[in-house]
């Protein structure tokens, strides 16, 4: 059996729309209140994950450009690193749940786009962090699963934080 890029590329389309509709599931009738609420020990709230998912997205969309070099990584863990990175689990001031299920729409838009277009062979050196050895190579077709990978893992959170607001559950 020979696999064509359309195929392929219509997988990992497919793939990450449904992952993509579990986590936008899990949001459906909440309130910003609801939203942005910690229902279990861990910090983590519906609204929180969807943003998250949406700029872990958009990063790695950028990465698969070959952006992915000009994202520094920060150097020094400060109170306000730590603060701004715990922000994104979470609503802050001004967001709404209505304003970042859009954005996440927009950042899916634009990565669909990109598994159409993009050379899925092609592969980039990820950056320099502390879990990371230097000289480790992605291709852009791995970027796209590890894309879709995310996306799943943090429906399962969120089906778990939903479950525990009002007992509504994406699948049984």
């Amino acid at each position: 059996m020979t696999t064509n890029q359309s195929g392929e590329r219509q997988d990992i389309l497919d793939f990450l729309a449904k992952h993509r509709s579990f986590l936008r599931h899990t949001a459906q009738g909440l309130t910003d209140e609801q939203a942005n609420t910690r229902s279990t020990v861990s910090e983590l709230t519906v609204g929180g994950l969807i943003k998250h998912v949406s700029t872990v997205e958009q990063h790695w969309a950028e990465f698969a450009q070959g952006n992915g070099q000009s994202t520094p990584g920060a150097t020094e863990y400060t109170p306000e690193v730590i603060a701004a990175w715990q922000d994104q689990f979470r609503l802050v001031e001004g967001e709404t749940l209505a304003g970042v299920l859009a954005e996440y729409e927009k950042v899916a838009a634009a990565t669909d786009e990109l598994v159409r277009t993009l050379d899925l062979d092609a592969a980039y050196e990820l950056p320099a962090a502390p879990w990371q050895p230097p000289g480790v190579f992605w291709t852009v077709r791995r970027v796209f699963l590890h894309i879709t990978a995310e996306t799943a893992q943090h429906a399962g959170h969120a089906d778990i934080l939903r479950e525990s607001i009002d007992g509504q559950k994406t699948m049984g």
